[in-house]
């Protein structure tokens, strides 16, 4: 599943691709709202909307519980009628809505779904929300994007065969606590990060608040270029452990050297297609 935040009127509300389409979060859609907080299931009460909702689930999902949508639509309408998105899912099998808990929860619907909830809530919001959800698809169809997400790919496998260095070959021969182990592997991240992007991760996120209270980190905002070279470095950094190097002040020089002889390179034979993810941010500097 991928996530992604679209702005609309200075909401930021979230996007997730899984399996069946594009979602978008209908909390977000009502956040700052005057009682937004109810609108959801007032909506979901609405006659016309059970309506709708159980034309588009027989229309995309074969495993609709249609007997269980006739009673809710004989029920829809009434005074003590109430129905929550759960409640829907779960008496109709039902996939074009969803309500989630934790970190980015809420509820969310499909595009289409949620398109028809925008109409209910604010006509003109509704229209802001799909240009910038049009916009979104235009820059995910960008072919420099797709070459994007394969670096961050990469990055993220070579992240795997790092610290699996530095557990076979840092860590003593006794057991730590979990802390000490994710102590000991963010130090080795915050190292690539001083090499490669001039900062540590807290420190990024210290200066980009909005962006953190997106879910977006300092490697969602790299360039192609700079996420190529983390991944060479954290290769590089595996390779150096593997050959002896354990202490991290040994292996610091190495690193810096070749992330910016690499950065300078790639900045060289590919200037003119250099693409950040985040346009509006400046790129990091390397350490002098």
């Amino acid at each position: 599943m991928k996530r992604f935040v679209l702005k609309v009127l200075e909401k930021a509300i979230s996007v997730k691709r899984i399996d069946y389409g594009d979602y978008i979060c209908l909390t977000g859609m009502v956040k700052g709202i005057e009682n937004g907080a109810s609108l959801v299931e007032k909506w979901l009460r609405n006659k016309n909307t059970i309506e709708f909702l159980g034309i588009w689930e027989t229309l995309n999902n074969p495993n609709f519980n249609s007997d269980s949508y006739k009673e809710i639509m004989a029920a829809s309408g009434l005074n003590r009628f109430i129905i929550s998105a759960k409640q829907w899912v779960e008496k109709t099998n039902a996939i074009g809505i969803m309500a989630q808990a934790g970190r980015y929860g809420g509820t969310y619907a499909h595009k289409d779904i949620a398109f028809e909830f925008g109409s209910w809530v604010n006509p003109t919001f509704k229209l802001y929300l799909i240009k910038e959800y049009q916009n979104l698809n235009t820059l995910l169809s960008d072919n420099r994007l797709k070459e994007w997400d394969v670096r961050r790919i990469l990055s993220k496998a070579n992240y795997v065969l790092q610290t699996d260095a530095i557990k076979n070959n840092v860590l003593p021969r006794f057991s730590f606590r979990k802390l000490r182990k994710e102590w000991i592997y963010a130090t080795e991240a915050d190292t690539l990060n001083l090499v490669v992007f001039g900062c540590t991760a807290k420190e990024w996120e210290k200066a980009n608040p909005e962006l953190k209270k997106q879910g977006l980190n300092m490697r969602d905002a790299a360039t192609i270029n700079e996420l190529a070279v983390l991944s060479n470095m954290e290769s590089l950094n595996g390779e150096l452990i593997k050959q002896g190097l354990t202490d991290l002040k040994d292996r610091k020089p190495i690193l810096h050297k070749a992330a910016k002889e690499q950065l300078a390179k790639f900045n060289e034979i590919n200037l003119e297609n250099k693409f950040s993810k985040l346009e509006h941010l400046g790129n990091p500097k390397l350490l002098k």
